[in-house]
């Protein structure tokens, strides 16, 4: 297992292949950052978007948090990490593009299916069953599916309906619903699958996933 030391180790090979090599690549990015697209994806160690879609330094603004998650908006007074990086990234970055990516074999929303951290204390599951309390109504039309089958299919269904619920969150947003009303925003709802590391788009008119096309 990795530990602090290797990835010091990594770091100085940074240094020396992937900084040295594309020194220019840093040196533009020094002066500040034009990512057209804003990844949302779950913080999960094994689905790092920037791998997934083999990009470069500065291409993605990616937000990741358990289950990939964005909660609708609301003025009230708090810490609002997603919302914060969201208008950053749509009213300062002007990207052009926000991916939701979720994934096979999340336990957020495996959590928020079987509802296994309901009423733990902070500190003990609290902060996560509060987080993916969001997933109720998804878990609400999973159940309406499956019944109390918790097999396979109903869990890749949750995940995926995750991905459909921070897709209606991001709508919630005036300035997302602007944007994409006037053609300057696109949303784009998709699926990494771990077991065979196939992405899965959503056509959200039938509200199915579909394999992308390797050679798009």
């Amino acid at each position: 297992m990795t530990d602090f030391t290797d990835m010091l180790q990594g770091y100085r090979r940074f240094r020396e292949t992937g900084w040295a090599q594309q020194r220019g690549r840093w040196d533009e990015l020094s002066e500040g950052q034009s990512p057209r697209v804003m990844v949302i994806a779950c913080s999960d160690s094994r689905v790092d978007p920037a791998q997934i879609f083999d990009t470069s330094p500065g291409e993605i603004f990616v937000v990741r948090n358990v289950a990939a998650l964005v909660p609708p908006f609301e003025t009230n007074p708090g810490h609002h990490g997603v919302s914060a990086a969201l208008e950053f990234a749509v009213q300062v970055l002007n990207v052009g593009e926000i991916v939701v990516m979720g994934h096979g074999k999340c336990g957020g929303c495996k959590a928020a299916l079987s509802q296994e951290l309901k009423d733990a204390p902070p500190g003990e599951g609290g902060f996560i069953a509060n987080w993916i309390d969001m997933l109720d109504g998804a878990r609400d039309n999973v159940i309406a599916r499956f019944g109390e089958d918790r097999g396979r299919d109903a869990h890749r269904a949750m995940e995926q309906e995750g991905v459909k619920v921070s897709l209606a969150n991001l709508r919630t947003f005036p300035c997302v619903r602007s944007k994409e009303r006037k053609g300057e925003l696109k949303l784009v709802g998709a699926f990494f699958a771990i077991s065979d590391g196939q992405l899965h788009l959503l056509d959200e008119q039938t509200g199915d996933f579909h394999t992308a096309e390797q050679d798009a």
